[in-house]
């Protein structure tokens, strides 16, 4: 629960330093961006510390790369 706590302060302090000089500067696109990918960072880093199972990007470029390399390797022998 300390570390959920914890994740939400520096998220918190993250929010607190960057929106007011993009606000300022009327930088709405980066703002937008910023926002999502923080979102995402913190849904991700409450999810790892509340022990839910997440996959693995990693299985997802073998999906993607292992007929590739089967045929690759298929031409070679």
């Amino acid at each position: 629960m300390w570390a959920i706590f914890g994740i939400l302060i520096v998220t918190a302090l993250i929010i607190w330093i960057e929106v007011p000089s993009l606000l300022k500067n009327h930088e709405r696109k980066e703002l937008i961006g910023f926002s999502i990918i923080l979102l995402l960072a913190f849904g991700l880093s409450v999810l790892e510390k509340s022990s839910v199972p997440l996959p693995n990007p990693l299985d997802v470029i073998v999906y993607i790369y292992r007929p590739i390399s089967d045929w690759v390797f298929g031409m070679l022998k």
